[in-house]
């Protein structure tokens, strides 16, 4: 990989984020070039700041990790989420179109109303809920209107030692309460940001590849599921959590966790009851494994705490 590393110069976009920052890491891990933009940076609607640094740097292909993801929060600012979920994403198709480079365009489960009974498909129907939902499938339907070197990787229930997250949440409230009622009839998988991360540099590595690759060879565009290798409850996660920070010293005392339904817990925005993503195509692909969540999760307790 060391030949592809060196002729490759990735632009992040979104990385003071979760995810961004976990890119950020592993860019740097890699030794792979890349430049990275966060919302203090540069507006990734501003396209005249983005062709000078696409010209500039060489850049090989766009990472775009920016998003707002603040679910309820976006049913009282649908311009705000529109802008950077739809407007941004748009933006940058086109840019990478003109230059005639990839563009890697992260997405959500939540793209699916989630009243599957087997993990979704790439090609099942969407149906999203909420303004969150809508505006990330716009942000997709987008990048496939106008960037035909378009990877888009859809992935869910998110977590890292990085931003906000449910992991974070649980850990501090674990302190703070001794009863905990956390919800247990949605499913999903638990994805570590930074195998996201991982899974991402690997395939912009096979789409360089593939590009300087003088026998015609097509390299696979389309749109990819990559989440947690097994699927669990919201309860079923909290409890993971809590065991293993019990174990490793970091909680005196585990909080009674009790299960509550989805009704008891009311949110502006319904969220799917399933969101488990099939991650058969992308390990057919590209050679890429699902995010083993429980192994990973370890190693960010033990960091965060």
């Amino acid at each position: 990989m060391s030949q592809i590393n060196n002729d490759m110069h990735l632009l992040l976009t979104g990385a003071s984020g979760q995810l961004g920052q976990c890119l950020a890491d592993e860019l740097k891990t890699q030794g792979i070039a890349h430049t990275l933009l966060s919302r203090q940076d540069a507006d990734i609607n501003d396209t005249v700041v983005l062709e000078k640094i696409v010209a500039d740097k060489g850049v090989t292909a766009i990472i775009n990790a920016a998003a707002y993801t603040a679910v309820d929060k976006a049913e009282s600012e649908p311009e705000l989420a529109k802008r950077i979920n739809e407007d941004g994403p748009a933006a940058l198709a086109k840019l990478c179109s003109r230059f005639d480079i990839p563009l890697l365009h992260v997405s959500t489960d939540y793209v699916f109303d989630g009243n599957s009974q087997t993990p979704y498909v790439e090609t099942d129907q969407t149906n999203p809920s909420g303004v969150y939902g809508h505006t990330k499938l716009n942000g997709e339907i987008a990048v496939q209107r106008h960037c035909s070197k378009h990877i888009i990787l859809r992935t869910a229930w998110v977590f890292s030692e990085y931003g906000n997250n449910f992991l974070k949440t649980m850990l501090r409230l674990a302190k703070e309460c001794d009863t905990l009622g956390v919800v247990a009839d949605q499913f999903g998988c638990p994805t570590y940001a930074g195998d996201i991360a991982k899974a991402l540099i690997s395939i912009a590595q096979q789409i360089h590849a593939a590009e300087q690759d003088k026998s015609g060879a097509q390299a696979p565009y389309g749109v990819y599921h990559y989440a947690g290798d097994e699927a669990v409850s919201w309860h079923g996660f909290a409890a993971a959590i809590f065991e293993e920070a019990h174990r490793i010293g970091a909680l005196a005392r585990m909080p009674i966790l009790n299960a509550i339904a989805t009704d008891a817990y009311p949110t502006a925005v319904k969220r799917p009851a399933y969101s488990v993503l099939n991650m058969t195509k992308i390990a057919d692909e590209f050679g890429v494994n699902a995010s083993e969540w429980r192994l990973v999760q370890k190693d960010v307790i033990a960091r965060y705490l």
